[in-house]
C-alpha cells in the first residue's frame, strides 16, 4: 500500500508532447522533478496485489498534522454514506494542524441536515479512513459548483469558503451553487 507521485518512465502514443507556446513550462512542470521521468501530477498507491490506484491530483492533497490526505479520498468516504449524494472537501489553514478538513455535503432527496448527521458523517469517515481524516467542519448545501461536464469545481469552493476571489468561472454550469457555499459558511 505504498503511495506517492504517479510517474511514467516510458513514453506512450497519446502522451502530452508539449504546451502551446510554452515549451519551458512543459519541461518545468512535467520533466524537472525526477530525471528522465514524466510526472503525471497525480497521486497513486500500489496495493498488495500490485495494482495501482489513482487517488487524485497531487495538488489536491491536504496536509493534516503531517499526514498527506487526498481530497478525493475523503470525498469518497463521505459519498459512501447512504445519506450523502455528493461531497467536496477543501483544506482550510489551521494554526496547529497545518490544514483543517472542511467538507461541503449535498444530501440525498428526503434527508434532513442535522448536527447529529454531521457527527455521524465524521465517525463514518473515521471508520473508513482513520480518525485523522475526519472533517473538522461539515457544511450542508443543496448543490456544489460544477463545470458543464459535471466536475466539481473545488477551486471555486475553496475561494468562496476562504473569502477569496474565485477568478474565472466561465465554465461554471450552476452559478447559484456558489451562493450555497457563501450561505453555508
Amino acid at each position: 500500500n505504498a503511495g506517492g507521485n504517479l510517474v511514467i518512465l516510458k513514453p506512450w502514443p497519446g502522451m502530452l508532447k508539449g504546451l502551446y507556446k510554452a515549451p519551458e513550462r512543459y519541461k518545468e512542470t512535467y520533466w524537472s522533478k525526477f530525471k528522465d521521468t514524466y510526472l503525471a501530477g497525480d497521486v497513486a498507491r500500489k496495493d498488495e496485489d500490485g495494482y495501482f490506484w489513482i487517488q487524485g491530483r497531487a495538488d489536491d492533497v491536504l496536509n493534516v498534522s503531517g499526514h498527506r490526505i487526498g481530497n478525493s479520498e475523503v470525498e469518497s468516504a463521505l459519498v459512501s454514506h447512504p445519506k450523502v449524494a455528493e461531497a467536496a472537501v477543501i483544506g482550510k489553514p489551521h494554526e496547529l494542524k497545518g490544514e483543517a478538513i472542511v467538507a461541503f455535503v449535498a444530501l440525498k432527496t428526503g434527508v434532513e441536515p442535522s448536527e447529529e448527521l454531521k457527527k455521524e458523517l465524521r465517525e463514518h469517515v473515521g471508520v473508513q479512513m482513520g480518525k485523522i481524516a475526519r472533517p473538522d467542519e461539515i457544511w450542508f448545501v443543496n448543490d456544489l459548483p460544477k463545470t458543464r461536464s459535471g466536475k466539481i469545481m473545488r477551486r471555486v469552493i475553496r475561494a468562496k469558503a476562504l473569502g477569496q476571489d474565485v477568478g474565472d468561472i466561465s465554465t461554471l454550469a450552476n452559478p447559484e451553487a456558489v451562493e450555497e457555499i457563501v450561505k453555508a459558511v
